[in-house]
């Protein structure tokens, strides 16, 4: 129970964390963005709250201006089901990338972060 409290205590010191520090959005004339927004619309991020790895994959959607869906594979049995379904596995977060009717899932917050960087910084 403690550790529970504690676990819990953390995680939102953490968000509170990215709240009062996060970084300023990329500023994009209004045809670009619109163009980021189309691009993102194939992706969507299975996160938990207060996650770490997921605060800083979040950071980086926020920093890069890129409208993900956020799909919450805690509290939410629906998301949590298709996560376990579609990767294989309730691991977050996990950003689920459809393009040209194909979906790949992808781990570990280090390769979504270089992939985001790598597919909307030049946008």
């Amino acid at each position: 129970m403690i550790v529970k409290a504690l676990r819990v205590g953390l995680g939102q010191l953490i968000v509170f964390g990215d709240w009062i520090s996060r970084p300023a959005k990329r500023k994009r004339d209004a045809t670009a963005q619109a163009q980021v927004a189309q691009e993102a619309k194939g992706l969507a991020l299975y996160q938990f709250h207060a996650c770490p790895f997921c605060v800083k994959t979040r950071r980086t959607l926020h920093r890069l201006n890129v409208p993900v869906a956020l799909r919450d594979a805690k509290n939410d049995p629906v998301h949590r089901q298709a996560l376990l379904e579609g990767g294989g596995r309730v691991k977050v977060p996990c950003l689920r990338i459809e393009e040209a009717g194909k979906v790949t899932w992808m781990y570990e917050s280090k390769d979504i972060i270089a992939y985001l960087d790598k597919r909307f910084a030049a946008v």
